[in-house]
């Protein structure tokens, strides 16, 4: 099979396309077809050596991680029944940016009102939306801030804030990235590349501040926005474009009384959140969640994709194409 392989830790150079022995599923594993995978930051912060407590990995490895696609083959253990559906979940560690990947049993069918590219782009940062969802207040008439707002989950966060009847104030880098997040359905939009962005979000909720904030740019960013969170509020460090998390002091949100969330209660083995694949794919078909799709590249381009994501060029998801 052909397979994109990170050789060592390094910029998006480092990424070479190979020719791999086939895998075999073992016991627990199901081998996919893989026709769409997803690639999200984090996977660029991985190539470069970063995160490692968080992610086990040394090169050479094949990236990738939500993949959706054709059952070809199951392990020993494994009902036969799933062979020929088309699925969409996780590989079974890395490996979905290849033309044959393993995954577990934890996949979902996809139905037929959706189709696989839709399925596979919500189905990563939809799960973690839809954990955020459950995680937070009842977000109906408050005053909720997204940062990186014009990401693949910004956008999902804007849409399940507006259905649920919150103010909505969007934060991202340029006018084209704020006009994508006002079609989402976001009320407020601010520039956060000028200087006192964060002023305008206070005068933008008559200086009470935001009830909610999803913040998902990490580094300084997120140290601004969690000025702006009020007292007795609700926030959620959940992304590092930047290249960390929000560094936000953890007695300094106590003696403020916010509530603070962070990546370990997104983690599937850490997390109180009991949201599950099949509830983003059964969200997504009834219309809730509504992935934005950038850019499809093929196997051979992972690493432009890299570096589209690194130079934040994209406008909601990128997605590699296979099958």
């Amino acid at each position: 099979m052909r397979a994109a392989v990170v050789t060592k830790f390094g910029g998006p150079d480092v990424i070479e396309t190979r020719d791999l022995p086939d895998p075999e599923p073992g016991a627990g594993q199901v081998l996919v077809e893989v026709e769409f995978a997803d690639v999200i930051f984090v996977e660029t912060a991985i190539r470069r050596g970063g995160h490692g407590k968080f992610f086990d990995v040394e090169p050479p490895y094949v990236p990738g991680g939500t993949l959706g696609g054709r059952v070809r083959a199951v392990g020993p253990d494994v009902s036969a029944n799933w062979i020929g559906k088309t699925v969409v979940g996780r590989a079974d560690g890395f490996g979905a940016h290849a033309e044959l990947a393993l995954t577990t049993t934890d996949l979902v069918e996809v139905p037929p009102q959706l189709d696989l590219q839709t399925a596979v782009a919500v189905y990563g940062d939809g799960l973690t939306a839809l954990m955020l969802e459950e995680l937070a207040p009842s977000m109906t008439g408050q005053d909720v801030l997204i940062t990186a707002s014009a990401g693949g989950m910004g956008l999902l966060l804007i849409q399940l804030a507006h259905k649920a009847g919150a103010h909505v104030i969007a934060a991202a880098r340029g006018e084209e990235k704020l006009r994508l997040s006002r079609a989402q359905g976001a009320d407020v939009l601010f520039d956060y590349s000028k200087p006192s962005w964060e002023k305008l979000v206070l005068e933008a909720t008559d200086n009470r501040g935001a009830d909610i904030v999803f913040e998902g740019a990490g580094g300084g960013l997120g140290a601004a926005a969690f000025s702006v969170v009020k007292d007795g509020g609700w926030f959620s460090a959940h992304g590092a474009p930047s290249g960390n998390f929000a560094p936000i002091d953890p007695a300094e949100a106590t003696r403020r009384g916010v509530t603070l969330k962070g990546i370990m209660d997104l983690r599937a083995d850490s997390t109180t959140a009991t949201i599950t694949g099949t509830d983003v794919i059964t969200r997504a078909a009834a219309g809730d969640l509504t992935p934005v799709i950038d850019q499809l590249y093929d196997l051979d381009h992972l690493s432009t994709a890299h570096q589209a994501l690194e130079n934040r060029t994209l406008r909601g998801k990128a997605l590699i194409q296979i099958g």
